[in-house]
Parts: C-alpha cells; sequence; structure tokens
C-alpha cells in the first residue's frame, strides 16, 4: 500500500468518481490512476468502486470506510507538511479562504488588505459559495478558513468563531412611498415586492422566520446571492431591497436611499471556522485575529483545547 495510492482514491472520490477528472487535478493520467486504484483494490482484496465496464458508478460498503479513512491520512499529510513549512520558512504559504459574497464584497477587503501587507508572500484564495458550502469547503480541506452566517457553526468537526454581529436594512430609489411613512413595520414591508437573498443564504432563514412568526407571507418577487445584484433590480423599480446593511454604500448607492431595519429584525453573527484537527499556520492565526480581534493565537488555541465553540 503506498501513500500515492491513497491520494488517487481521494481525488477520484472528490471528483465524483470521475477518473479523467482527477487524473487532471493530480497532474497525471488516466491510465495511471486507474492502475494504481486497481493494484491497490487487489492488495486488501476488496473493491473500493463499483465498476460499470470501465467507468466508475458508486463505492461499495467497505469503500466507503476506506475512502473515510484515506481522507482522514491525506489531511494528516497536509498537517505534516504545514509544520514543516511552519519552521522552516514561516512568511510563505497559501491561504484559502471560503465565504459568502457579501463578506467578501463588503466585510473582507480592509481585512484582506492589512494581511497581504503583513504577510507578502502569502497567495491568498477567496471561494465565493452559500453557507453550506463554505462550510463544506473547510470540512474536507478545501478551504483553511470559512466566514459566513449561517450553517457553519453546526459542522461538529469544525471550530467555529463567533467574529461580529450585523443587521439588515432596505433600499429604495429615492422618491419611494416607505420614505414618507414613517417607521417601517412589518406590515408595511410585506405590502410591497422585495427582493432579497436566498433564504438559503446570509441570514435568510432569519428573515423568513420573522416574517412567519408575524403571520406574514412576504411577496418576494426576486432572490440574488449578491446585494450588487439586488441593488440593480431595485434601481430598475422591480421592488424594494433587503439586504445586510454593510452591504449599502452611501458614496457609491447615490441612486438609492436606506432604512435601517435593524428594529425588526435580531441581530445575525457571522462566524469563522476552521477544522479543529487542523495544523494551522502563525499567518492563519494573523488572519483570523485581523477578522475577530478577540481571538488572538492564545485565544484561539484555548478554544480549540476547550471546545466550547
Amino acid at each position: 500500500m503506498k501513500l500515492q495510492q491513497l491520494r488517487y482514491l481521494h481525488e477520484v472520490a472528490r471528483q465524483n468518481l470521475n477518473i479523467t477528472s482527477a487524473a487532471e487535478a493530480l497532474f497525471t493520467s488516466q491510465p495511471g490512476v486507474s492502475k494504481q486504484i486497481q493494484l491497490f483494490e487487489e492488495e486488501i482484496g476488496l473493491q473500493v468502486f463499483l465498476r460499470n465496464g470501465k467507468r466508475l458508478t458508486g463505492v461499495t460498503e467497505p469503500g466507503q470506510q476506506i475512502l473515510t479513512l484515506a481522507a482522514k491520512v491525506m489531511h494528516d499529510v497536509d498537517n505534516i507538511r504545514r509544520v514543516g513549512d511552519e519552521f522552516s520558512n514561516i512568511e510563505t504559504g497559501t491561504l484559502t479562504i471560503a465565504t459568502t459574497h457579501t463578506q467578501a464584497r463588503y466585510k473582507l477587503p480592509a481585512a484582506i488588505k492589512e494581511f497581504m501587507a503583513a504577510y507578502p508572500h502569502v497567495k491568498l484564495n477567496i471561494h465565493q459559495g452559500n453557507p453550506s458550502q463554505v462550510a463544506d469547503q473547510v470540512a474536507i480541506g478545501d478551504a483553511d478558513v470559512g466566514i459566513a452566517t449561517e450553517y457553519i457553526s453546526d459542522y461538529e468537526n469544525l471550530l467555529c468563531l463567533p467574529c461580529y454581529q450585523w443587521n439588515r436594512c432596505v433600499v429604495v430609489p429615492h422618491g419611494h412611498p416607505l420614505l414618507s411613512e414613517g417607521e417601517l413595520t412589518l406590515e408595511k414591508l410585506a405590502a410591497h415586492p422585495l427582493i432579497t437573498y436566498d433564504f438559503g443564504y446570509t441570514g435568510g432563514s432569519l428573515v423568513s422566520k420573522t416574517f412567519s412568526d408575524a403571520d406574514l407571507s412576504p411577496n418576494i418577487v426576486l432572490t440574488a446571492i449578491d446585494a450588487d445584484v439586488i441593488k440593480t433590480y431595485v434601481t430598475l423599480g422591480l421592488g424594494v431591497g433587503l439586504l445586510a446593511k454593510m452591504a449599502y454604500d452611501p458614496e457609491r448607492d447615490t441612486n438609492l436611499a436606506m432604512i435601517d431595519v435593524s428594529h425588526l429584525f435580531a441581530d445575525s453573527t457571522t462566524y469563522l471556522g476552521v477544522r479543529k484537527d487542523a495544523f494551522l499556520r502563525g499567518y492563519m492565526y494573523g488572519f483570523i485575529e485581523l477578522i475577530a480581534p478577540q481571538f488572538d493565537r492564545q485565544a484561539v488555541n484555548e478554544a480549540l483545547r476547550s471546545g466550547l465553540y
């Protein structure tokens, strides 16, 4: 049994059983991947994958357990490599961040700029997705850090640190009736066509629950994952925009007026998640502290030991 074979098994599983895609990701040949998997199966006397001719169609029951162990081995190998990098070349490496569009566009830029100035030789990758995709990427090791509002705190293998709280605002074109109706209520908001985040994104389920608890059914005419898209369609007069308050920029959004609605909705919390079994490089601690200053290296390590988060 070779480490290379476990790497091939792991990558084939990651690529949804597509050997061609796995070979491309591994910078090797398709026949080479197939051969090593065959040799592995012959050595242990078990089939890992189900087949239809040369095509992989599924995973056997023992194969599921083998793939789980292979994924753990690959993660441990990455940790070993990180240990070596940490003590031989402290300020170089890669940091992959998974986050939502709203966080990437409106909350992270200042921290990213400061991080790049402090660690100029660290390569940054930013992956965008919905909160469940963000959590998945961190959980399987495709990202080092995940930053999102919902779902990420539900993963048992992730340490999720509360970073900051935020609330929402309504954006409308200048002259809109809501600007002259006094304090905004859920009833007034529900009476207008609404453009907002998909309820799987950026605190959306809390918004849905708030309306439901008030026995109201908002007229949601359009949803998007991108706050800029929401604002574009509000500008076209297609509805009232409900979005994160951080996504409204008075200097850029001069064609829209903003109404604070934090009195209508509970605050949402943005979490930063890392795998509990990950070896964190020094610059990773640095990035965490930039996002959540209350969590310096000592506080993060204490959280990992105590399991409080």
